[in-house]
């Protein structure tokens, strides 16, 4: 998968744009409001999810697996996010606890054993009394079904991506012991942009 996405971030670089998405503008301000101030986003890219907790004074360290998207990332906020080059398996980087864990569109793209361990390495090192945020597919995005299905509920699409998707049932089974606060769908971007379908994602928040 590091292969996938450092060649993907060599051609495309800042493939998204910029600007942060809708659910991590509201994650920030749900951070804020928490009092939460040492912030952890793992799979964190070239860092437009960054932008709004940065917005918010609050400290955010990341974890990515490509070199390139760190070399972006570290260029357009000039060193101000401390971003770990790694997988989230390899968690902890550091001994430190963070208040709160913003984690998009990642867990999706792991196998469950790989997801298991992603929940857990992230839950050991929150700090109690902070939370946690997964963003993933839900099966009733429009993705889901298409491609070869390697698995229940897991495909494999046209460019070679693994996508799980997540059902209600799945998302209690694997976050049950990881303080599981809300689950609840919600649709990336909140507006849609013409001739691009949004995404429908679960909101996953747990509380430790």
């Amino acid at each position: 998968m590091s292969e996938f996405w450092e060649s993907n971030f060599k051609e495309k670089k800042a493939m998204w744009g910029y600007e942060p998405t809708d659910v991590a503008k509201s994650t920030a301000e749900f951070f804020k409001e928490k009092g939460l101030q040492e912030i952890l986003i793992p799979g964190i890219g070239y860092g437009r999810n960054a932008k709004p907790f940065i917005k918010n004074n609050q400290n955010v360290a990341g974890i990515e697996l490509s070199k390139t998207a760190i070399e972006i990332a570290n260029n357009h906020f000039n060193d101000v996010v401390k971003i770990y080059h790694g997988s989230v398996a390899e968690l902890p980087f550091d001994s430190k606890k963070y208040d709160g864990i913003f984690c998009y569109a990642l867990l999706h793209l792991l196998d469950e054993k790989e997801r298991l361990q992603c929940i857990k390495n992230c839950y050991n090192q929150l700090q109690p009394g902070g939370y946690m945020v997964f963003v993933t597919l839900s099966i009733n995005d429009m993705r889901y079904g298409k491609g070869i299905e390697i698995e229940e509920n897991r495909y494999t699409t046209v460019h070679d991506v693994n996508l799980f998707f997540y059902n209600k049932f799945k998302i209690k089974q694997e976050f049950k012991d990881y303080g599981l606060l809300v689950v609840i769908e919600v649709t990336e971007p909140m507006k849609p942009i013409k001739n691009k379908p949004s995404q429908i994602f679960w909101k996953i928040v747990c509380h430790k």
